[in-house]
């Protein structure tokens, strides 16, 4: 018996990136979600930042921050967060592909500072209702073959 609702929270979770990676035309083998303290999420991406062309770029999500885009360091240490999207914890899948689409486009969106949102108890009902699949247009156009 799962008391703490743990099961529930990493299915929420897991579905919720898993949505946002087919927004951004991400695959799943290359995203990672796992619940704990905090809650934490990451999908890399093969896109470069205009300033960071030698960074791998990846968009990261914490449950007290929401999302934000974040380059590699070529040292193995953490990465370099470079703007929080910063509207709320768990924003719309179309609301992420769009930070990045004006990240990419270099106009510089979302915060600078992290948001840090309070620790919220509705969390996996929060993550539940994007984490569907559902009516939702990719980031990138895939050429039928």
């Amino acid at each position: 018996m799962d008391i703490y609702g743990w099961d529930a929270a990493e299915s929420a979770l897991q579905a919720y990136v898993a949505v946002v990676a087919d927004a951004l035309g991400v695959p799943p083998e290359s995203t990672c979600a796992m619940t704990g303290r905090p809650a934490s999420a990451y999908i890399a991406l093969d896109e470069r930042l205009p300033g960071f062309p030698d960074r791998d770029l990846a968009l990261i999500w914490e449950d007290t921050q929401g999302w934000a885009a974040a380059i590699e360091t070529h040292s193995g240490e953490d990465v370099i967060v470079v703007a929080y999207l910063g509207r709320e914890v768990v924003p719309a899948p179309r609301e992420v592909v769009a930070f990045l689409r004006d990240l990419l486009a270099d106009a510089q969106p979302g915060q600078l500072e992290p948001p840090n949102f309070p620790r919220c108890p509705d969390l996996t009902e929060r993550l539940g209702r994007h984490g569907h699949t559902g009516s939702h247009q990719s980031m990138t156009t895939r050429s039928p073959s």
